[in-house]
């Protein structure tokens, strides 16, 4: 059974940092390509930043280019987004998707964050509020 759970989420004013952390596991497998999506009230889930399975090739949004990084640390089986220089408009529910598949796809992670990932294992959330 596939285990994905994001921590780190929380209330910051603008300008402050926070830290997501991710971990996702399935039945032993190696995770392919991960990231973090976010839904923002009324609008649809996007894909903000991602990353491929061998961690080299982060993609970011234009809306968090900059502001946000991502990391994934596969010894720990863990995703991990920095987010610092925060704003209102970063308020959100943030889910992290990982590719428990065990297909061993390279998928590029910008096709991850646009939806063209070979499998999406999303956990429950964590929101995120930033005040002005």
């Amino acid at each position: 059974q596939a285990q994905v759970v994001e921590s780190g989420g929380g209330s910051v004013q603008a300008g402050g940092s926070l830290t997501l952390s991710c971990t996702a596991s399935k039945s032993g497998r190696d995770a392919g390509a991960m990231g973090w999506f976010r839904r923002a009230p009324g609008k649809a889930r996007v894909g903000i930043a991602c990353i491929d399975f061998s961690g080299t090739t982060p993609y970011y949004s234009d809306s968090v280019k900059g502001r946000f990084t991502i990391s994934r640390d596969d010894a720990k089986n863990q995703l991990t987004l920095q987010m610092n220089s925060l704003q209102p408009e970063d308020s959100a529910m943030y889910y992290c998707a990982a590719d428990l598949s065990g297909a061993r796809t390279h998928t590029g992670a910008k096709v991850y964050c646009s939806g063209g990932g070979t499998a999406y294992y999303f956990g429950q959330g964590t929101q995120v509020n930033i005040s002005s």
